[in-house]
């Protein structure tokens, strides 16, 4: 499938966000075909290209940038300036989205606000990223993923109980809150696209970091919800699945994901235990959570007895889910991944080459993933302004005053 086949073929998107959250929304978006045009400021853009190392050899580029970024165009604009305001304004007049993640208010002084620019362009989907949203008693706030996982519950929910070695609360080992929410807001802009298509008329999106992490968790929350009780930390144990966690192995350790009672029985007729199966504290899943207590420790003892790849052998051969737990070298060595193509190798203009993670989404077996590299400082500037009708004797007066 060609870019200009892609579903959001024709699509322009004016991406002044930066980090994760909203860049992560623009590359979404871009994967999908839509021209994404990341405004920067001048020479040191976003702040995340400064996040290494690691950095990609031969090029000014970290690893933290390249994750997020790819498939944009990348200009420079000083906002804080009357001119550099005016190159936005212009840019805003010809484009269907506009991403943002300053702090509430931040915008208006610069004339960037949605309702200033929904005057200049009444079509215009207007997304906003913070912390807390646009009105909350949190809304001066600045909101970071790390602080965010803490205020919205994930971390009580994450790592050992407290009363077992290396016990306490733990975030996600990627910035969970911030990928979430730039996934919620393209999904909120496609629905947004949508409805203009009938209505004529954009809107104001407003996605807040803590909104989303609460939204996120799920079962966890109705569990609360719905009994009263506050759940606790069980590291890899599962609050509503038993057996459905980590046991360590003669020689390493594995996950075992017994979803329901058939396999809980074949399960133990592996382990050479039918008699669990049929013990009534064990027999139903409700019966082996209330009993966890007890059943663990005898699974934990008879999973030490063999290694990790004759066990994987063992249950796949009867379809009880299982897995190992790899590390990145071994994921993407891992004949799956491989054959997904979720290695995703693309020219870059400094480096020659650059290794990315491609978009997963498939539509009719073709991957929804852009097919440019992430841009480095400024790449697309003069390109982009001359498409605006910017001459070169402006471009050039605009690059002596440091507005681009």
């Amino acid at each position: 499938m060609s870019e200009l086949t892609k579903p959001l073929a024709g699509i322009k998107v004016l991406d002044i966000s930066r980090v994760l959250a909203g860049p992560w929304c623009g590359q979404m978006l871009a994967d999908m075909g839509a021209d994404v045009i990341k405004v920067e400021r001048p020479g040191s853009g976003d702040d995340t290209r400064h996040w290494g190392p690691p950095w990609l050899a031969g090029s000014e580029e970290s690893a933290y940038y390249l994750c997020a970024n790819r498939g944009k165009r990348s200009v420079t604009v000083d906002m804080a300036k009357p001119e550099g305001q005016a190159v936005i304004k212009q840019l805003v007049a010809q484009s269907d989205v506009l991403i943002e993640n300053f702090k509430v208010g931040g915008l208006k002084r610069y004339g960037l606000d949605y309702a200033s620019l929904k005057a200049l362009n009444p079509r215009l989907i207007y997304c906003s990223i913070t912390g807390f949203g646009q009105e909350s008693p949190y809304a001066h706030r600045a909101g970071y993923d790390f602080m965010i996982q803490a205020m919205g519950g994930i971390m009580s929910l994450t790592g050992k109980p407290d009363n077992e070695p290396g016990g306490g609360p733990v975030k996600s080992g990627v910035a969970f809150t911030d990928i979430f929410t730039g996934l919620y807001a393209a999904n909120a802009i496609l629905a947004a696209l949508y409805q203009r298509r009938d209505s004529g008329e954009g809107c104001h999106i407003d996605m807040a970091l803590m909104d989303v992490q609460v939204g996120v968790l799920a079962n966890q929350a109705l569990n609360y919800l719905t009994s009263g009780n506050v759940p606790q930390r069980l590291g890899n144990a599962h609050p509503n699945i038993v057996p459905y966690q980590a046991f360590a192995t003669q020689d390493g350790h594995m996950i075992m994901a017994v979803g329901n009672d058939e396999q809980f029985k074949r399960f133990c007729a592996v382990l050479s235990l039918p008699a669990l199966a049929e013990d009534p504290r064990f027999a139903t899943n409700g019966a082996r959570v209330n009993n966890r207590a007890l059943l663990v420790p005898q699974l934990e003892a008879a999973l030490a007895q063999r290694s990790t790849d004759e066990w994987l052998a063992a249950f796949e051969a009867v379809g009880v889910p299982c897995g190992p737990i790899n590390t990145l070298d071994r994921v993407f060595d891992d004949p799956h991944v491989k054959a997904r193509g979720l290695k995703q190798t693309l020219p870059h203009d400094q480096a020659g080459q650059v290794d990315l993670v491609a978009n997963p989404i498939r539509f009719n077996g073709t991957q929804m993933s852009a097919t440019t590299a992430p841009p480095h400082l400024g790449q697309h500037t003069e390109s982009v302004l001359d498409e605006l009708g910017i001459s070169l004797e402006q471009r050039t007066a605009l690059r002596a005053a440091g507005i681009i």
